[in-house]
């Protein structure tokens, strides 16, 4: 079958391993040849903090390219002023274009907001970290759901303890694996992939919410309200549609499973260098951003670009499209194509889940 890259290039997507290949600077991949029937155990810490030292060792003076983006602030300005707008337009609009609108437009930009939510939690938007919860506070409102400051606490465990079983909520339960195990199922998954994500870690690492939680759900009650009195209930209804599809089936959300899923046996992490970055804050450069997660988006082309030969030799996606495409029909990865670890003792990794 071909399909398109995300440049719009011709791409092979089949079942055989030379079909399925991932490529590299001509050096070829082989894609995993059967199913898993567990997830892949890995007895080692996660490989990002080792690299970052032998790169670090070779190349200091990516130090310097430490820090935050102080323009990010006005893209996120920008892309809330756009959802409040096509709300408000969008709400007086026929039904097909009404759809349309929300997935072109509201998918792209909600699903934006949500990476730049990803950006504040390392506080890469602004120096203190309190101005990035604010800013974080402010790209959450046309979400419409509370998700920045919830999502900051598990995604710095999920760096620090890539894959650490009961602690990084970003791979699925057995429950979830065991039951989206055909094409319709995992069709379903990827389109509701923004809800499964949400209600994981109430499942598998639950936390007490602080106060920052309940400031970030009055917030978004407040705006979603404040939207519904002044525009309408399709207004609200149009930012809440954007979510959902801008998290489900739309290229740009292609990197929730092009970021980690095996598609290589024996690599847990994959990069993206398409044109997509430029809806993602550079998100696709997912390597380059684990071993550095203090370097803001903008600069992570730079990471790659000064310490190449660290990942040249890494597969990489070519198409977060065909990553979709792949998960819903190659019916060799599933849920559990991907690696976990069981590094910390049983008392670390309570005092983990207490926090």
């Amino acid at each position: 079958m071909c399909i398109a890259n995300d440049n719009g290039t011709a791409a092979t997507s089949g079942s055989s391993t030379e079909e399925t290949e991932l490529k590299r600077d001509g050096e070829k991949f082989a894609r995993v040849s059967k199913r898993p029937t567990d997830f892949s155990w890995n007895e080692d810490e996660e490989p990002h903090a080792e690299r970052r030292k032998q790169i670090l060792a070779k190349y200091p003076q990516i130090k310097e390219l430490y820090g935050h983006d102080p323009n990010a602030k006005f893209v996120v300005l920008l892309l809330v002023t756009i959802q409040v707008t096509t709300a408000y337009w969008a709400k007086d609009q026929s039904w097909p274009l009404f759809l349309l609108t929300a997935y072109f437009i509201g998918g792209t930009a909600n699903h934006m907001l949500l990476l730049a939510m990803h950006e504040v939690s390392h506080n890469l938007m602004a120096k203190k970290p309190l101005h990035n919860k604010l800013i974080g506070l402010f790209a959450n409102l046309p979400v419409g759901l509370p998700t920045c400051i919830a999502f900051k606490r598990y995604h710095m465990e999920h760096h620090r303890y890539q894959g650490e079983d009961g602690i990084d909520v970003d791979i699925q339960t057995h429950a979830e694996v065991n039951f989206f195990n055909n094409t319709f199922k995992k069709f379903f998954f990827v389109f509701f992939q923004v809800a499964f994500y949400a209600l994981r870690p109430l499942v598998v690492n639950p936390k007490k919410p602080g106060i920052w939680e309940f400031i970030n759900l009055a917030c978004s009650i407040t705006f979603d309200v404040a939207i519904y009195k002044s525009m309408g209930g399709w207004a609200l209804f149009y930012l809440l549609l954007g979510s959902l599809l801008g998290a489900g089936m739309h290229p740009v959300a292609g990197h929730f499973i092009a970021e980690h899923y095996v598609f290589v046996e024996g690599v847990e992490t994959y990069s993206y260098y398409g044109p997509l970055n430029i809806f993602a804050f550079n998100v696709g450069y997912h390597n380059e951003h684990h071993d550095f997660p203090f370097v803001a988006g903008k600069n992570l082309p730079k990471v790659r670009e000064i310490a190449s030969e660290f990942y040249d030799n890494i597969p990489d996606h070519k198409s977060w499209t065909k990553v979709i495409i792949d998960y819903i029909f190659d019916t060799n990865i599933c849920g559990y194509s991907r690696v976990k670890r069981k590094v910390l003792s049983e008392k670390e990794t309570q005092k983990l889940k207490s926090q």
